[in-house]
């Protein structure tokens, strides 16, 4: 397995540099790292984090750390809602690591998007010396940013506010589809389609475009079949594969809009006797924990939660030092994990392509 390698600003490793070295998700480092158990990780998996980790020196920074004396200003971390999702949790690990190592504690909320339980969760710290806040929500969008917060430092995580008053840390949603699209034509693939999340959210828009862009950019005419709208969820990925592959001239390669709807696609294309990759080569987006279990493990980009919220910390304590004059906003890199379900270049230029029934 490669990887496409990416450095924090001060040249540390991050958990990122560590999951790749690995072979395994953000999420099963910061479990493994933190000591927490679970049935579903093997012991070859937490020795190869942790043998990574030991490799590229990366130090975790563990909860019971305490904030150092006469550092005891803390940030506040609200998500919208929390879900089986892990990406709250990650953002929230990413933030809480960057304030321990600046001596700074760390508390969360919860406010399910209700801007009254917002306004109580901050009325409830008394005199607790609030450093700045970092509110932030499972789906990329927009938000019109309470009152209540609007009067403290404030970072949004993974959200923006049209008028720009207030930092902003996204995930590079364009460039993550530029890549994968670019990543499948790398591999030979010369019909590459797309099975796209729900219209009218922030990613499927932005992952959208970074596959038009990638297109464009490799002289490859746009072909609006090659496009189908899913829902993020395994049943869209196998409906909409059918769909691609009943076409006269189906898809070579299949950029899925998120880890899920791949293991849909897999599903059909297993079932009209194609094989991932030498038929067809397929891509995820998100870096799930499934991905590197699916068969063949799934290339993918992850969604950089933990490297966003300690960006936000960042941007919290570079306007504590006034460093900022303007409200930033800021895009994470998506890095492209490559897995088999992409293929080595060879393989894919000379397989043969083989049609749906």
């Amino acid at each position: 397995m490669t990887t496409s390698k990416r450095r924090s600003p001060t040249g540390r490793p991050t958990m990122m540099d560590v999951a790749a070295a690995a072979g395994v998700s953000q999420a099963t480092v910061s479990l493994v790292l933190s000591g927490g158990k679970s049935g579903r990780l093997a012991d070859a998996t937490r020795k190869r984090v942790l043998e990574a980790a030991q490799t590229l020196g990366y130090k975790f920074v563990r909860r019971e750390q305490r904030a150092a004396p006469g550092l005891q200003s803390t940030i506040i971390f609200i998500a919208d809602e929390t879900i089986t999702d892990p990406w709250m949790s990650l953002a929230f690990e990413g933030a809480r690591d960057r304030a321990l190592e600046a001596g700074i504690n760390m508390l969360m909320g919860v406010s399910h998007a209700d801007a009254d339980v917002e306004t109580s969760l901050l009325a409830g710290l008394g005199n607790v010396p609030v450093l700045g806040l970092i509110y932030g929500t499972i789906l990329t969008r927009v938000v019109q940013v309470p009152p209540a917060l609007a009067r403290h430092r404030l970072v949004l995580l993974n959200c923006y506010d049209e008028d720009h008053s207030a930092h902003s840390v996204l995930p590079g949603d364009v460039l993550g589809g530029r890549a994968a699209t670019e990543h499948l034509l790398n591999r030979g693939c010369r019909r590459v389609a797309l099975i796209n999340g729900e219209q009218g959210v922030d990613a499927a828009r932005d992952r959208l475009k970074g596959y038009k862009q990638a297109l464009a950019s490799n002289d490859v005419p746009f072909d609006p079949a090659l496009v189908r709208p899913g829902n993020w969820e395994p049943s869209a990925g196998y409906d909409m594969t059918k769909e691609l592959m009943a076409l006269d001239n189906p898809p070579d390669g299949i950029f899925c809009a998120n880890d899920m709807m791949a293991l849909g696609c897999y599903d059909a294309l297993r079932e009209l006797g194609l094989r991932v990759p030498d038929d067809v080569a397929v891509i995820g987006f998100d870096d799930r924990e499934i991905a590197q279990y699916m068969h063949p493990p799934l290339s993918t980009l992850v969604l950089p939660l933990y490297e966003m919220g300690r960006t936000a910390v960042e941007l919290l304590l570079d306007d504590v030092g006034g460093l900022h004059s303007a409200a930033s906003r800021i895009k994470v890199e998506c890095v492209l994990v490559e897995r088999q379900s992409t293929g080595p270049a060879a393989v894919l230029s000379a397989a043969p392509r083989r049609r749906a029934p």
